[in-house]
């Protein structure tokens, strides 16, 4: 007997949301007056025959403060090419550290020259970007997420990006300690 009750009060609670949404009756008047100046300004302002009414109500016009074009955010135009990292055993990751805007469209291409096997771990960085594709050997990966890259042989990955949230992330090479084995992310 109590599972049923608790059935139907979880039923009954699921219910309010939508009920809730119910707009309240306006006043009559008002009401029907604001329908009839509907109705007379529709039947004055007919002159948009050549469109079909599915069409205009499915049409949003996309201008607004910013006009990325048809690719939106991710056209080429908006794009920026970070200076490459390297993993070379011995050699610096990065020459300085990258500071991004949130929001912004990157690519940026990991060179491995194959000289040790070496990858680039953070999942911290990761988790703060939106990937939109890595690309290797001309094999383009649209990955839900990723946590590091690992190179055994020489070769370029490119990974284009919109960094979304602020704040100072590492690409380090895992089990180094030294500051130039890692590649400092900072999106303001």
């Amino acid at each position: 007997m109590t599972r049923l009750l608790t059935i139907l009060m979880i039923m009954a609670g699921l219910g309010l949301p939508a009920a809730a949404q119910v707009a309240a009756p306006a006043d009559d008047a008002a009401a029907t007056e604001a329908a009839a100046g509907a109705a007379t300004s529709e039947e004055e302002d007919d002159d948009d025959d050549d469109e079909e009414d599915g069409e205009a109500a499915a049409t949003y016009d996309a201008k607004g403060k910013f006009d990325y074009g048809f690719a939106g955010l991710m056209a080429r135009d908006n794009r920026t090419d970070l200076a490459p990292l390297t993993l070379a055993s011995g050699s610096p990751v990065a020459a300085q550290e990258y500071t991004l805007k949130s929001g912004g469209f990157y690519r940026i291409d990991i060179n491995a020259d194959g000289s040790a096997e070496l990858a680039l771990s953070g999942g911290d960085f990761f988790r703060s970007i939106w990937i939109n594709e890595i690309v290797i050997n001309d094999i383009e990966i649209r990955p839900m997420g990723v946590h590091s890259i690992e190179f055994d042989n020489a070769g370029t990955a490119t990974i284009s990006f919109i960094a979304v949230t602020p704040g100072r992330y590492a690409l380090s090479i895992p089990g180094s300690s030294g500051d130039t084995q890692q590649a400092v992310f900072n999106i303001q």
